[in-house]
């Protein structure tokens, strides 16, 4: 069923600055161009923190996403049980995550692409699954590797396996999963010679961390630059192993949750997609997609977008402030950035070739909704220019309902834009 089409392809808009750049979901459109910079943050507390959680509602009759001119959006599979992370194996067949479910889904599209031909449940029992990669990179991988909150399995496999054919194997026995962000996303480096997995914080804000053992001093000329303890140890950080799961140790700290992972294809450095810290007010503190480099801290949870301090942590960590690592392209706070892509395909126009996309889940720390949306990230030579477009938006119903809260990005075979909602269990298919 086709939802919305639009006319030729016509450039983007002027680009929203500073207070304008933030906005709510009334004023997203296709084709609207926000950049965030770190000297447009407002003060923390500027404005009170608000809880406002939006309820899922059944898609309404006739309701319709927006789409930049040019492309189309359609319907491409529904009736599944809350489908978060998608990825694309090699030979074309798309492979999803139904976390709650403990679920890995299978499905083919017909002739066309557009439509689900083949629908299958390739492994179930598994601990909420999320993040899924083929291993190893290239057009013959030999493993399907999950990751599950609380720990890495993966499957033997070959092309065309619709169902897993050998039991799960354990690689990571065990990843810190004592509550809070529950999601762990995977990726390889394009050597395939190392397994990075994003673990979120436990809190908030490292609320009751107390201090390390054996005092700061000590635990700071022992560990990764930023690296937190107690309940936070390993947490809010991507970790690095062996394919086989050996190797352990923090890639890159003070990344409070990055939720989706991806490799960008000319630098092969990997991206990460990051739901930041609530309670600073609207527009405190951005989300943002950033590439990532080893050894490196983004600030979680004394500071914020550089040196900016949280209140909370006042005085905390000085030796920290002039460490921290600037994220490359900062998000309307609260939008809650899940998965995440780069596009490789040749369906979309030229200029799209090596920009990303993110799904935007949609905000609860906001009196103002935002999120809700597809996001495309401009990149340029493989460096990002640190703005954001929005790509597909219309799952806002109003100012407390919702039908639709993006989560999974992916680009098919043929070059469509896969991309998934838990709210009301659809995939939808975008394509020229």
């Amino acid at each position: 069923m086709l939802l919305a089409t639009a006319g030729p392809y016509a450039s983007a808009e002027p680009v929203s600055q500073g207070k304008d750049a933030f906005g709510d979901w009334q004023s997203d459109k296709p084709g609207t161009i926000r950049l965030i910079r770190p000297h447009d943050l407002p003060s923390p507390g500027a404005t009170k923190s608000v809880a406002s959680f939006s309820r899922v509602v059944a898609r309404p009759p006739g309701a319709s996403l927006q789409v930049p001119p040019g492309f189309k959006i359609e319907l491409f599979a529904e009736g599944l049980s809350g489908p978060r992370i998608v990825r694309v194996a090699p030979n074309g067949d798309i492979f999803v995550a139904e976390t709650r479910a403990g679920k890995i889904r299978v499905l083919r599209a017909g002739e066309g692409g557009a439509k689900v031909a083949t629908n299958e449940i390739y492994a179930s029992g598994l601990r909420q699954p999320f993040g899924i990669a083929f291993f190893p990179n290239g057009d013959d991988p030999k493993w399907v590797y999950v990751a599950n909150t609380d720990s890495v399995v993966r499957f033997p496999y070959q092309a065309g396996d619709l169902k897993a054919r050998g039991k799960a194997e354990t690689i990571v026995a065990s990843l810190p999963h004592d509550g809070g962000h529950s999601t762990r996303d995977i990726v390889f480096t394009p050597d395939n010679k190392r397994m990075l997995v994003s673990v979120g914080s436990l809190s908030n804000v490292a609320e009751g961390m107390g201090t390390p053992p054996g005092g700061l001093d000590t635990w700071s000329r022992a560990q990764p630059l930023g690296a937190a303890w107690a309940s936070e140890t390993e947490r809010a950080t991507v970790l690095a192993f062996n394919p086989d799961g050996k190797e352990r140790k923090i890639y890159a700290t003070g990344i409070r949750n990055c939720v989706g992972l991806a490799v960008e294809p000319q630098s092969g450095l990997p991206w990460c997609s990051t739901n930041e810290r609530d309670g600073l007010g609207d527009d405190l503190v951005p989300d943002f997609v950033t590439s990532v480099r080893e050894g490196a801290f983004y600030g979680w949870p004394w500071y914020y977008i550089g040196g900016n301090e949280d209140p909370r942590h006042a005085g905390a960590r000085p030796d920290l402030k002039d460490k921290v690592t600037i994220p490359d392209v900062l998000i309307q706070s609260h939008s809650a950035s899940l998965g995440m892509t780069f596009y490789q395909g040749t369906n979309f126009p030229a200029e799209y070739r090596g920009d990303a996309f993110a799904a935007e889940h949609g905000s609860w720390n906001r009196s103002k909704r935002t999120g809700y949306k597809i996001i495309r990230i401009r990149m340029k030579d493989g460096k990002p220019t640190g703005e954001y477009e929005d790509f597909v938006t219309g799952f806002v119903v109003n100012d407390t309902e919702v039908w639709g809260r993006p989560v999974g990005v992916a680009v098919a075979k043929d070059g469509a834009l896969l991309i998934s909602e838990d709210g009301n269990g659809t995939i939808w298919r975008v394509s020229r």
